[in-house]
């Protein structure tokens, strides 16, 4: 809970500088790039939140891998965290940012799971559906899952949408039952 706390108040606080900047858009992809970076190398995730190694060597590190890369209140930002022993929470403060973001730029973040690969005009039918239905820009992420057999599951904040064979079923299933 404390972790969510921190990581709350480092989102918020690199969120609400990226809006007097106003390059939030430029904020957001610059994070979004050293998340995939800190995804893609657990032994960087491992070394930046190990506390056993010294600050400034960390530093050194980010300043060689992210210098010229990335705005320089981002790598100052990272800079911060690596200073206050909080790059744990980075992945966190990463996901929050991105919420604000959404929040601030009107978009949806629709998770789309389907049984194989719909093809982009599918996608794209389903992202002008679920935007009149919103009210927002919509974006995207697919996941997969075989045991729906067909169709489509949709969940967008607290909202889901089944429209999955294997949703029909259970839920057939459930009112033979039931009677």
């Amino acid at each position: 809970m404390l972790n969510m706390e921190l990581a709350r108040k480092y989102a918020r606080a690199i969120f609400e500088l990226a809006c007097e900047e106003d390059k939030l858009k430029e904020f957001g992809e610059d994070i979004a790039k050293v998340q995939r970076l800190y995804t893609d190398c657990p032994e960087l995730k491992s070394y930046l939140s190990n506390p056993n190694f010294q600050p400034e060597d960390k530093k050194s590190l980010l300043k060689e891998i992210f210098e010229g890369g990335v705005h320089e209140h981002v790598l100052n930002f990272l800079l911060l965290l690596v200073d206050k022993r909080r790059m744990h929470v980075f992945e966190a403060i990463s996901a929050i940012f991105n919420e604000l973001s959404n929040e601030k730029l009107g978009i949806a973040v629709a998770d789309i799971t389907t049984a194989g690969e719909p093809d982009e005009t599918q996608l794209e039918e389903l992202r002008k559906k679920l935007e009149s239905v919103t009210g927002k820009q919509v974006s995207l992420r697919r996941h997969r899952d075989p045991s729906l057999i067909g169709g489509v599951v949709v969940r967008i904040g607290d909202r889901r949408i089944d429209g999955s064979i294997k949703g029909r079923l259970e839920a057939m299933t459930a009112e033979l039952m039931a009677n």
